[in-house]
């Protein structure tokens, strides 16, 4: 993991490195591979990153201590990651993301590729019609979806960062965050995700 302080609040910050996540069939390289930062942006925060092939079950967790964050402190984690050009599959149907502190959950569904104006449902029938026919999904779901699910937002140092959820961390006592991103309804190949990490930093 990378530690920083937020600067406003001087609460702790942190990252965890792709390679300290658990991704299903991230040692399959049929499926991920995992690349030297070298070959991806100016990243120096860590020695690579998972970038995901093709896969129909798409499945990331990260787990954090609460004792090593800032008590009394509202916390929110990030997944921070790009998208190829040529990525596919990660806009319908939604992922899911979760964060888990003892009972308390935070859900939400996201989109990590947001559909562009080209492909919108209301103006072009083609991106619904091969959602519908590959995934099965009826029309007002897909609807819903696009437009209903959080987005990602850009990041300064050039990644795309989407909220997973957040979790309120009272006295820091040893508990354990579990952080998940899922999407495993849609059964058809998704590709072109590159992982950095997820990071937990103050919710703002």
């Amino acid at each position: 993991m990378s530690f920083q302080l937020e600067r406003s609040s001087g609460a702790k910050c942190y990252m965890i490195s792709a390679r300290e996540l658990s991704i299903v069939w991230g040692d399959t390289p049929h499926y991920w591979k995992w690349i030297p930062v070298a070959y991806t942006s100016r990243v120096d925060r860590f020695s690579e990153v998972a970038h995901l092939l093709n896969v129909c079950w798409l499945e990331i967790h990260g787990k954090i201590q609460t004792r090593i964050l800032s008590p009394k402190t509202n916390y929110a984690a990030y997944l921070i990651y790009k998208l190829d050009a040529a990525s596919h599959g990660l806009q319908v149907p939604a992922q899911e993301t979760s964060v888990k502190l003892g009972t308390h959950e935070s859900k939400h569904k996201v989109r990590l590729q947001p559909a562009d104006s080209e492909q919108s449902i209301g103006g072009h029938g083609l991106f619904y019609r091969f959602f519908q026919g590959i995934v099965g999904v009826p029309r007002q779901e897909i609807c819903e979806d696009l437009e209903e699910n959080r987005i990602p937002g850009v990041r300064n140092d050039g990644w795309m960062e989407m909220e997973m959820g957040e979790f309120f961390n009272d006295g820091g006592d040893d508990g354990e965050v579990d952080m998940c991103l899922l999407e495993v309804k849609g059964r058809h190949w998704k590709s072109g995700l590159t992982v950095l990490g997820i990071e937990v930093r103050p919710k703002k």
